[in-house]
């Protein structure tokens, strides 16, 4: 079973920005103003839950770990350029280091986002979309 001290700094910040970035990817897909307080509610409440009820003590690790890895006021293009590249080099990295912990990796991910997506008012055909480019990049299979 991985934990954190498996990891160097550096490939802990890349897979704690991809769990946090994927939120923000999706909140940032449809921004609303009003929306945004509820969507990093959402993320901040997956992650509290993941705390405890997390799959392996790695995903418990990660959802204790503080900050975004994004400047307040990251852009949108930033935010996914940068998100999708840490989710790639996050699957890469547990692939080589900790296989086994891949999957629940990729469901703590999603996990976040679908919560952070249907935060306020359903899902939208922008969120849709950031959801699909997330599940690209950890290599989910879309129907």
């Amino acid at each position: 079973m991985a934990t954190k001290t498996d990891f160097s700094e550096e490939e802990w910040k890349t897979l704690h920005k991809g769990v946090t970035g994927a939120g923000m990817f999706v909140s940032s897909s449809d921004a609303d103003f009003t929306d945004s307080f509820g969507e990093a509610s959402a993320l901040a409440k997956q992650l509290v839950e993941e705390r405890t009820t997390g799959t392996t003590q790695l995903i418990r690790e990660l959802a204790q770990t503080g900050g975004t890895g994004f400047g307040f006021f990251g852009s949108p293009d930033k935010v996914e350029s940068e998100t999708l590249e840490a989710l790639r080099s996050s699957i890469a990295l547990l692939g080589t280091k900790a296989p086994e912990e891949q999957e629940p990796y990729r469901r703590l991910v999603l996990d976040v986002a679908e919560r952070v997506a249907e935060a306020k008012g359903g899902v939208s055909d922008k969120e849709t979309g950031a959801l699909g480019k997330i599940k690209d990049a950890l290599g989910v299979a879309q129907a």
